[in-house]
């Protein structure tokens, strides 16, 4: 390993976004892929606009208002669900080599922390319900500065807490935007495009692109 320090984005990174919906699929019906992927971007835009406007909400509010506006735009969608997917959403599904990544390098001797915009709560029963609580050194949430990514003071919490230079800190994320953020402020980073997504920011390239989170450990 080349670095002792790797942080990584929460959802869509370590934890499978859909997986809610799909606890739900038969329930749903054949709508609930575009549920999903509705609620999930008018997640990340809600944000976005918020730290655009100077405000802030918490990322479990948002995810709410998200998912109100989903069955809005899915009437197929039976609204009865909306609890049992909100409480789902606590207990997302961890994609399946992630508990061997983060042991191997945390063997090696790395320290391992999570960068979210996530609300503390949501992390903590995220992390726990996927018994990764004994591995990870640190759960950092932008509940703290009440900034969201990509803005550089987020990612600025990693090097002041840990004291070290960005250099030193190998960032992995799924989200482009939040590769693109955290290379611009001076991470390594990996961008984990699990669906092999086109690059939208070229300007802010990733310093790896993998398929999952399985080549990590061997990255140069």
């Amino acid at each position: 390993m080349k670095h002792s320090a790797y942080v990584f984005d929460a959802y869509g990174t370590l934890f499978d976004v859909h997986a809610a919906v799909r606890r739900h699929a038969g329930e749903i019906g054949p709508d609930g892929q575009l549920l999903s992927d509705i609620w999930r971007a008018k997640q990340l835009e809600y944000s976005w606009t918020l730290s655009l406007m100077g405000e802030y909400r918490d990322f479990w509010e948002l995810t709410e208002r998200a998912l109100d506006v989903a069955f809005a735009r899915v009437p197929s969608a039976d609204k009865a669900l909306r609890q049992p997917l909100l409480d789902a959403y606590w207990k997302l599904d961890c994609y399946p080599e992630v508990p061997k990544v983060l042991k191997a390098l945390k063997a090696g001797g790395a320290r391992l922390a999570i960068l979210s915009n996530g609300s503390p709560a949501m992390l903590e029963s995220a992390v726990k319900n996927a018994a990764l609580d004994t591995i990870l050194d640190d759960i950092v949430s932008v509940d703290r500065i009440r900034r969201y990514k990509p803005h550089p003071d987020v990612y600025d919490m990693i090097t002041t807490q840990w004291r070290l230079y960005p250099d030193a800190v190998s960032f992995q994320s799924s989200n482009r935007w939040d590769v693109a953020g955290a290379s611009r402020f001076g991470f390594r980073t990996i961008w984990i495009n699990r669906a092999g997504m086109p690059d939208e920011y070229p300007e802010q390239p990733a310093g790896l692109v993998l398929p999952s989170l399985e080549g990590v450990v061997t990255a140069g």
